[in-house]
Parts: C-alpha cells; sequence; structure tokens
C-alpha cells in the first residue's frame, strides 16, 4: 500500500516538502487555507484531514507561530506516525505537548548536507580551538518572485526574523561543538529589508567543545554565503556550503550537492531512523539558545545556560 502523508501549510517551504514526500513515493495531501496545492488533495483544516484516515508521515510547515498548536491538534486527534516540524521547533520556549508519535524531529536539513557530514566527521570529538560560523542572504532573494516584505520572515509578529529563519548555525554550531554554556550577541533589526523582524546577528558563544564560537547571521547580503571555519590541532577546517567544499589545510575536497539532496535525505532518515535528526529535545535547546541571544542582546550581558 503507497504510504501517505500530510504536509501542513503550503508556502514555499510546503510545496517542496509535498515535492520530495512525492519523489519518494508517498501519496500526499496538503492541509492549507489556500485551497489549491497543486492538483493534490487539500484539507481546509488538520481535523478535517485527520478524519480521512491515518498518515504515516506528517510535515509541520506552517508558520512558527502555529507549530505548538498544530502539534497539539495532531497529538489530540491520535496521530500515531511520523512528525517532522519545520524549523525552529517554537517561536518560544515551552514544552511540547504530550503525544504518541511514531518518530519525531525538527527540520534541520543542513545536518545531512555533505559538506557538513565530511566537516563533523573530520572534528570527531576533538576539541576546536576557535570556530566561525557565517550565514547571509538578501531576504529578497529567499522566495523569488514574491516581495520580501509580503512573507512571514519579515513579520516579528508571524515568527520571522533571521534569529529564527536561520536558526541552521545555531544548531550547525551546537551539534558540532556540543552544548553551549555561555553566550552574548549584538543584533536586531539593523537595514530596511524587514517590516519589523531581526535582519542581523553577531553572536559569541562558548560551547563544551570550543571556548570561542563566533555566529554571523544577517539577511542582507547581496552576495549570498554559508560558511564554517573551525581551528583543531593545528589545522584549519573550512567548509564552504554554497560553493560544496571543504577544506583541510591546503587539500579542497568537492561534493555535489542537488538542490533538494537535503531535504530528501532528511525524509529518508525519518523513515529508517537516523541518529543525526535533531529531535525535539535538541530543537527545544536550539528555541532556548534563541531566547538567550535575545535576552543577552537586550541586556547587554552574558547569558547562562541553566543546567
Amino acid at each position: 500500500m503507497t504510504p501517505r502523508a500530510l504536509v501542513i501549510g503550503y508556502g514555499s517551504i510546503g510545496a517542496r516538502h509535498a515535492r520530495i514526500l512525492e519523489a519518494l513515493a508517498f501519496n500526499v495531501s496538503v492541509a492549507s487555507r489556500r485551497g489549491e496545492a497543486g492538483g493534490r488533495r487539500v484539507f481546509r483544516s488538520v481535523s478535517e484531514a485527520m478524519t480521512s484516515g491515518a498518515f504515516d508521515h506528517v510535515v509541520v510547515a506552517d508558520e512558527t507561530v502555529r507549530h505548538f498548536a498544530t502539534l497539539t491538534e495532531l497529538a489530540s486527534a491520535g496521530h500515531r506516525g511520523a512528525v517532522l516540524v519545520e524549523k525552529p521547533l517554537f517561536v518560544a520556549p515551552g514544552p511540547v505537548p504530550p503525544h504518541g508519535f511514531r518518530a519525531a524531529a525538527v527540520g534541520y536539513n543542513l545536518r545531512f548536507h555533505p559538506v557538513v557530514a565530511a566537516l563533523r566527521e573530520t572534528l570527531g570529538n576533538r576539541r576546536a580551538e576557535i570556530a566561525s560560523l557565517h550565514v547571509g542572504q538578501w531576504l529578497g532573494d529567499w522566495r523569488p518572485g514574491r516581495e520580501a516584505t509580503t512573507t512571514y520572515s519579515a513579520s516579528q509578529a508571524r515568527g520571522g526574523g533571521v534569529l529564527r529563519d536561520l536558526s541552521h548555525e545555531l544548531d550547525l554550531a551546537t551539534w558540532l561543538f556540543g552544548p553551549w554554556m555561555r553566550v552574548a550577541a549584538l543584533g536586531g533589526r539593523l537595514g530596511t529589508v524587514t517590516i519589523d523582524a531581526d535582519d542581523g546577528w553577531g553572536i559569541l558563544m562558548v560551547c563544551k567543545r570550543c571556548p570561542v564560537v563566533t555566529l554571523h547571521l544577517d539577511a542582507l547580503d547581496r552576495v549570498g554565503r554559508r560558511t564554517i571555519v573551525v581551528q583543531v590541532d593545528g589545522e584549519t577546517l573550512r567548509a564552504d556550503l554554497v560553493a560544496a567544499t571543504l577544506e583541510i589545510g591546503s587539500d579542497i575536497r568537492r561534493f555535489s550537492v542537488a538542490r533538494d539532496a537535503t531535504y530528501a535525505t532528511m525524509h529518508r532518515a525519518m523513515l529508517h531512523g537516523s541518529a543525526d535528526l535533531c529531535t525535539f529535545d535538541e530543537g527545544l535547546r536550539v528555541v532556548d539558545l534563541v531566547d538567550a541571544v535575545e535576552r543577552a542582546a537586550r541586556d547587554l550581558r552574558w547569558i547562562e545556560r541553566a543546567a
């Protein structure tokens, strides 16, 4: 029998998940108020979708501010299949509603980028001396064909802003270098690309396996870049996720990465199980870190991680 998948939310990321799941041989339906989803069956609500029968795989891809309510609705409806929640898990710290999901993860797909995988394998459990993560891309280039200010990413009330939209870097920093211990930050709405959401951050962290981790996140860069540079045991490791290269000293390793490859690999991991998936607990720790970054910038002080 063909497995059934439900994608909740049909913005650009929801459409992407639907396309990828169909390529993985799922029968895909969509829950969206838009009323149209590329010819796929559309339900007007999650509850309506749940009355149509059990789903094997659910992707929560609605606005971040709705994630808690959507998970609560899925759990209340008795969903027992897998659930993948688009990042970040929530807008603000809080518990995950009780559920009986077979598998649950947060959609930090860059864990499955071959350059990141190679970097993590090269690092192992070694303690790095210093690391820097940099991501920047003009918000107007995120969703071609749409005015940036019409997207949720431009609106604070809708859960947008680079700290949450680009929280991949927060996840990767703690995945590569261990839990964060202290954080300081400066940032917020620095330009005019958003309505009122944050568009740039400079973050300094102490992690368990690296005493100095700096992060640069912005939605202002007209070139577009995503890099991780690490100094460890006398070596310089430089990962470039846009160019798909990993430099280890003078050696350059090149990778081929199809546009949807990291998402497809993540979904396969959901099907078969993988320790590389971001668990709900890890996703909650990213949400806690986002909150700590905002408090650090607001209060102009270091924030210590709760024990």
